[in-house]
């Protein structure tokens, strides 16, 4: 009876982790968009550590690393706001599918999807992702970005550890060998 009593409590308190976890991530990425927005004029830059490290303000049109930001469609703008609701469909369905072991895999998709749905409410308002944290070393940069896309590329990392090295998804049991049916 006891056991049950754990097992109950453990799974009622894992309902609440999710949501808790998306809600408080959006939260921060929105937050700290809407932050940036207020206090620089767009393209303004404010280096953090000199050479390195700038705060920035921009607005990325496009998709990853600003591709097709040079094209002004409001077509375009649909097509990725369809995009990304087929893509956490699809991240819905592959988290409902995981079996309960893949832990990590589970892990880097609920990032995924978080970093997609804060990207995606800024697409929703503006037609635009709010970029700000920018790194470089002398002329070398790497394309801004914010606390979405961070979780985002954070997910796909730890989602491609689990799938290539602890064959997250698959039908191994934990010695790594074939589960018998």
């Amino acid at each position: 009876m006891t056991e049950n009593k754990n097992i109950n409590c453990g799974v009622s308190s894992k309902i609440f982790i999710i949501p808790a976890f998306v809600s408080a991530f959006v939260i921060i990425d929105q937050f700290t968009k809407r932050l940036i927005e207020s206090s620089f004029v767009l393209g303004e830059r404010l280096p953090v550590i000199a050479g390195y490290f700038d705060l920035t303000y921009i607005k990325n049109r496009g998709s990853a690393f600003g591709m097709f930001s040079q094209i002004d469609s409001v077509w375009i703008q649909r097509g990725f706001t369809v995009f990304t609701v087929i893509a956490l469909i699809i991240i819905v369905t592959l988290y409902r599918s995981m079996a309960s072991e893949d832990r990590m895999g589970k892990v880097a998709l609920v990032m995924i999807g978080t970093g997609a749905l804060g990207n995606l409410a800024d697409r929703i308002r503006d037609g635009a992702v709010t970029d700000f944290l920018l790194f470089y070393v002398g002329d070398h940069y790497w394309p801004a970005f914010n606390v979405a896309d961070s979780l985002i590329t954070t997910g796909v990392v730890i989602l491609s550890y689990a799938l290539i090295f602890l064959g997250a998804g698959s039908d191994k049991d934990s010695s790594g060998s074939d589960s018998q049916k």
